[in-house]
């Protein structure tokens, strides 16, 4: 089978690699991680890597790749507690540097962080994603919903229906005083 996989076309070889992760023979995992990284397939790539017992091999790829998460996870499950640790702490400097908050969050709380830093955490990724937005566009769009809100409750006695319609009404009139 090296041989003839060895003769293969590059997209050929990808193909086949995908359709034959868990059967793989050994003989062709290296060179097989190797491929489906080339190709942007780090996803199979790391798993057969994983599945390989290429425990460094995997979180290598991962980390190459800016996915700290899973690069932790794994080295955590091989029981190598040190590293996993160390590389929850890089993504989550990684993430936050790159703004993406919500990686840096689950970073955070696999460190165990305090409420008050995961908190940070929170504030910044909003400020982050308020950047450039239009403020009167998104009011516009509130309207718009809780007008639909209203009309769809026009009719209904119910309580919590009743209670949907006192907090529109009282919210409209926070929003006149504004």
């Amino acid at each position: 089978m090296k041989e003839e996989f060895e003769r293969m076309p590059f997209d050929e070889k990808v193909s086949y690699l995908v359709e034959n992760l868990r059967e793989l023979q050994d003989e062709l995992a290296e060179e097989g991680i190797e491929i489906l990284a080339k190709a942007g397939e780090t996803e199979y790539a790391v798993v057969l890597a994983r599945d390989k017992g290429m425990i460094d091999k995997a979180i290598a790829i991962l980390v190459d790749a800016g996915d700290f998460l899973w690069a932790a996870l794994i080295a955590k499950n091989a029981g190598q507690d040190a590293l996993s640790e160390r590389l929850y702490r890089d993504g989550l400097q990684y993430y936050v540097e790159m703004e993406m908050f919500g990686r840096a969050i689950s970073a955070a709380n696999a460190l165990g962080l305090s409420p008050d830093e995961i908190d940070d955490l929170y504030r910044r990724g909003i400020a982050s994603e308020s950047r450039g937005l239009d403020l009167t566009h998104s009011r516009d769009m509130i309207d718009c919903v809780m007008q639909s809100l209203d009309l769809t409750l026009i009719g209904r006695d119910d309580e919590l229906s009743q209670q949907v319609m006192k907090a529109l009404h009282e919210e409209r009139e926070k929003r006149t005083n504004e």
